[in-house]
């Protein structure tokens, strides 16, 4: 997924805008990522992941290979999206030299032993895992980063 490479546009809606734009049901919000290259052919993506790909444990969404059928965007990043019902938990391993940012897209949950609410992120610094935990049912957006 790519608008090309391109410099912001200040034109709503427009192709000029270089970033990846990420929307999430019921996420009140837009991620915007960076491509890891300049000039790139404008593409785009789009699918749906039924919820129950995502209950309980992570659904890749989008990854720099497109792999598992997720929708490939252009930079070096896995991104997770995860519901989980009251009292679930899940653990992911991060690969070595990975780093890892957790949003929360609804509700509130405990990231690594932190309690974070609706559009908060953290970025779990240091770790060989990020543990994701809910009281109340919640989802959260996971990224694998370089």
């Amino acid at each position: 997924m790519s608008s090309g490479g391109r410099r912001p546009s200040s034109r709503k809606g427009g192709h000029s805008d270089p970033r990846c734009r990420l929307a999430a049901s019921g996420f009140r919000g837009e991620i915007w990522i960076l491509p890891n290259a300049r000039d790139l052919p404008a593409s785009y993506e789009q699918r749906l992941f039924p919820v129950e790909e995502r209950r309980g444990r992570l659904q890749l969404l989008a990854a720099a290979d497109g792999r598992d059928g997720a929708v490939t965007i252009h930079q070096d990043v896995d991104l997770y999206g995860v519901l989980l019902d009251g009292g679930q938990q899940l653990r992911h391993e991060l690969r070595p030299g990975r780093h890892a940012w957790v949003q929360v897209a609804r509700g509130s949950v405990g990231v690594n032993g932190q309690t974070l609410g609706a559009g908060d992120g953290a970025a779990p610094s240091g770790e060989r895992a990020v543990e994701i935990s809910a009281r109340l049912p919640r989802e959260a957006l996971r990224f694998a980063l370089a």
